[in-house]
């Protein structure tokens, strides 16, 4: 209990992502890159989740460049990644091929810490990505989905940490998505956590529900190795807890982060003007958010919600959809809220409520959740839903990703000249009409400004902020649609 309290910067990463709509081009983080390189992080989030596709899709920016960019002028600091296991940094399940050459690219580029997580927290999705990681020799950490539900409790994740640290896991993190983590609760977890596993502990939490910097605290208190922490000017409401708070909490401690304050101050005043270039993406929302307690939801995808009921007229069903939310949830088998679970449910709910009759429409993500597409839920699906979706067809049994044919050398075939290198492919493999539409206008010389307009103003409603909660496009164009009707 005398060792330096480790921070991971989600600056880069989950920040941004979670305030400003991940839309912080390459250019605003590059000037700073020095100064948080000469912190002494333990790590830098600097790519994965919603940065991928969102870096071609609105930035007209090459994912892979960023992070080469970025190890050029941070050589120091080891750089972390959030990988969705099978899913990579997309919204279902890719090859086996396809995973593989991500992750030795992804290595090639500058990534030296892969925290995997899978959304129903089903190991068998995350198996091949930690065995690839490890082969690699780049360090495996393997993400518990943490939630709260009659299915979910300390001893069961104490048991999966032991589970995924037998998989390999070179460390092991509590990933609390939506901020549901209580400072006694974690406590209890990480105390029972460092008596079962011998490999460090990392928590990563939203400060979302009010209690972020207590938890860490408590978390601190029994021994937790390392805390993800943003930056002051970019953290707090759905984003982390400020690092100076930590640092400054726990100094002269015995685990005194030893981390300079004088440093971080010149690093917030920096993105403090950084962020006001972006304030028409901000979230909107302010202070703590008490609804993530109630019905568990993440504060990016409660903003989502109001966003698309908003745009259809039924802003007014707002609460009617918070709760049938946990209905839908229960019904579906407790899985955890995170991509793309949430989005699924999310959807289900809304058409649930706006057309007045449950299970009316049941979109075809819901139909793959409930055929075992994508992963074992973690308790049994409702019968009278699984029929509905899927009739008397029975779920699949075995890992969902064996079902899949090698993607690769197809995709190579499709893009064709378009695609430059392997990462080109890569891009395209993940999100063929985002990264196609990308590399056009690169062949084409595009400028940014012509691919990347001015904000407008429905791009400026409170309810884009997309944290990694957030809907993917496929599914909002479906719920607007269905809603129309």
């Amino acid at each position: 209990m005398t060792q330096p309290v480790k921070i991971t910067d989600t600056t880069l990463r989950d920040a941004h992502q979670s305030l400003l709509a991940t839309r912080m081009r390459t250019a605003d983080m590059l000037p700073i890159c020095e100064k948080l390189d000469a912190v002494g992080y333990h790590s830098s989030e600097t790519w994965g989740g919603a940065t991928f596709d969102s870096a071609m899709r609105f930035l007209n920016e090459d994912p892979w460049e960023r992070i080469r960019q970025l190890k050029c002028h941070m050589p120091r600091t080891p750089f972390q990644m959030l990988l969705r296991g099978q899913n990579v940094v997309g919204y279902h399940h890719y090859p086996d091929d396809i995973v593989e050459r991500f992750i030795t690219r992804a290595i090639a580029n500058g990534v030296d810490i892969f925290r995997i997580f899978d959304a129903l927290n089903d190991t068998r999705n995350m198996a091949w990505a930690m065995e690839v990681v490890k082969r690699e020799g780049a360090h495996v950490q393997a993400s518990i989905s943490y939630t709260i539900s009659p299915v979910h409790n300390v001893d069961g994740y104490v048991q999966l940490a032991q589970e995924l640290e037998t998989m390999g896991a070179d460390s092991v993190c509590i990933k609390d998505m939506a901020g549901l983590l209580t400072p006694f609760t974690a406590y209890e977890l990480i105390s029972k956590l460092k008596k079962a596993v011998s490999v460090p502990i990392q928590l990563h939490t939203h400060a979302t529900s009010g209690f972020a910097t207590a938890t860490y605290v408590k978390a601190v208190e029994a021994g937790v190795d390392i805390v993800d922490t943003a930056i002051s000017s970019l953290a707090l409401v759905t984003s982390q807890p400020p690092v100076e708070s930590i640092v400054a909490i726990f100094r002269e401690h015995p685990r005194d982060t030893g981390l300079d304050l004088d440093l971080l101050s010149e690093i917030a005043a920096y993105f403090q003007g950084v962020r006001r270039r972006y304030a028409a993406f901000e979230s909107g929302l302010r202070g703590v958010n008490v609804n993530v307690l109630r019905f568990q939801i993440p504060g990016g995808m409660l903003s989502n919600l109001m966003s698309q009921l908003r745009q259809q007229g039924a802003e007014d069903r707002y609460d009617e959809v918070l709760e049938e939310m946990p209905r839908v949830r229960k019904e579906l088998g407790y899985p955890p809220l995170v991509t793309p679970s949430s989005q699924i449910l999310g959807t289900q709910a809304t058409l649930n409520v706006v057309l007045g009759e449950r299970y009316k429409v049941i979109p075809q993500e819901v139909k793959d959740y409930v055929r075992g597409l994508y992963g074992r839920p973690p308790a049994p699906i409702d019968p009278e839903v699984q029929r509905l979706a899927i009739g008397d067809e029975k779920p699949i049994d075995c890992r969902p990703a064996d079902l899949l044919e090698p993607g690769f050398e197809k995709a190579k075939a499709e893009i064709g000249d378009l695609a430059e290198s392997e990462e080109d492919v890569l891009s395209y493999c993940l999100f063929p009409q985002v990264a196609r539409e990308f590399l056009l206008r690169r062949r084409d010389g595009v400028e940014l400004e012509e691919a990347v307009p001015a904000p407008s103003k429905s791009e400026a409603e409170p309810a884009n902020g997309a944290t990694e909660s957030s809907y993917p496009d496929h599914l909002v164009w479906k719920l607007a649609a269905w809603m129309r009707r």
